[in-house]
């Protein structure tokens, strides 16, 4: 798995837009949930602070699929680590924290550091930490700051949450019992770009007291000149709580660096 593909995968998850990150009580501990501070809008935010999970992926690309697996660690608000292997051999290593990028490519014996530009040229989209936590733990970000949502509520007690941003419309899909994120669609018209991510298999964590999480998410993004992009990640295995966990990260000598 190259890394323009795994990139790739990560930035479909990012969604197509900057958006304000949810706040979050440090003190809360594991298991908790956080309500976010739109009244009319029932949604429920993790806030564990570190977690783990392992999986596969599936990515589809004109035509060609491509699987690895994948494993997952994150400290909130502090760093998300990522590794991509194949046949047990890892074939990328990607640490993001809320200000730098770092890629290990072991393939092709090349690594990169950065900032948030270099993914935002890479995928045509703007990119941000924030938008990947939220979207890896399924969680819900507010509108920005003077823009008010439109909320509906749909059959079961459901609510769709809508409002645009710049040039694109967001919409959230919010199931009723939990609050969590059942659908996340951005649309932009002018670009004919779409994304869709649904979340689905929601399951409850031994760690985490009454707050579901997401097993499965499907992403299905359209784009002009890539036409339809799928990815497909299915969690085997999630822990969360305060349990530390590591995040190395070594570039070995003889590796050439990026631009």
């Amino acid at each position: 798995m190259n890394k323009v593909t795994l990139l790739l995968a990560l930035g479909l998850l990012l969604g197509s837009c900057h958006r304000k990150a949810v706040p979050t009580a440090s003190t809360n501990g594991p298991g908790t949930s956080v309500a976010v501070a739109e009244p009319s809008v029932r949604a429920t935010n993790t806030s564990f602070t570190f977690l783990s999970a392992k999986g596969k992926a599936q990515i589809t690309m004109k035509g060609n699929k491509q699987g690895a697996n994948l494993a997952l660690r994150m400290r909130r608000d502090s760093i998300i680590w990522v590794s991509a292997s194949l046949a047990g051999i890892e074939g990328v290593r990607a640490v993001l924290t809320p200000d730098s990028v770092r890629v290990l490519n072991r393939i092709e014996h090349t690594y990169f550091t950065g900032g948030y530009d270099y993914l935002s040229k890479l995928l045509n989209v703007p990119v941000s930490f924030e938008q990947m936590q939220a979207l890896l733990l399924g969680d819900y970000l507010p509108a920005p700051t003077g823009t008010t949502p439109t909320v509906a509520t749909e059959e079961a007690g459901r609510q769709r949450v809508t409002y645009p941003l710049a040039d694109v419309l967001i919409e959230r899909l919010l199931q009723a019992a939990t609050g969590r994120v059942q659908q996340l669609k951005v649309s932009d018209e002018a670009t004919k770009r779409n994304l869709t991510v649904d979340y689905t298999d929601f399951r409850q964590l031994e760690e985490q007291a009454g707050l579901p999480f997401a097993h499965a998410t499907f992403i299905q993004a359209q784009q002009a000149a890539l036409g339809v992009i799928t990815a497909a990640i299915n969690y085997t295995k999630v822990n969360a709580g305060r349990e530390r966990l590591a995040f190395p990260y070594t570039v070995p000598k003889g590796y050439k660096r990026q631009q």
